[in-house]
């Protein structure tokens, strides 16, 4: 995977916990935008389908009986 260098800044608080405690800020940076953009991403979803909810049809009908198989 490709990464990209990036800056951000932080609470010096913060920051001193964290070094005090030796946790990996660049890695703690990862996981919370990746969780943020998981989350981002299911509110996005959500959203497209608020906008539009499925509607039963006779593909839907069809689908339901290959699961029963």
């Amino acid at each position: 995977m490709e990464t990209v260098r990036t800056t951000f800044t932080l609470d010096s608080e913060l920051a001193e916990q964290a070094r005090r405690l030796n946790v990996n800020i660049s890695a703690a940076a990862r996981e919370g935008v990746a969780a943020s953009v998981g989350r981002a991403l299911t509110e996005a979803d959500r959203q497209a389908y608020l906008r539009r909810p499925e509607q039963p049809d006779d593909f839907w009908e069809q689908a339901q009986a290959w699961s029963e198989s």
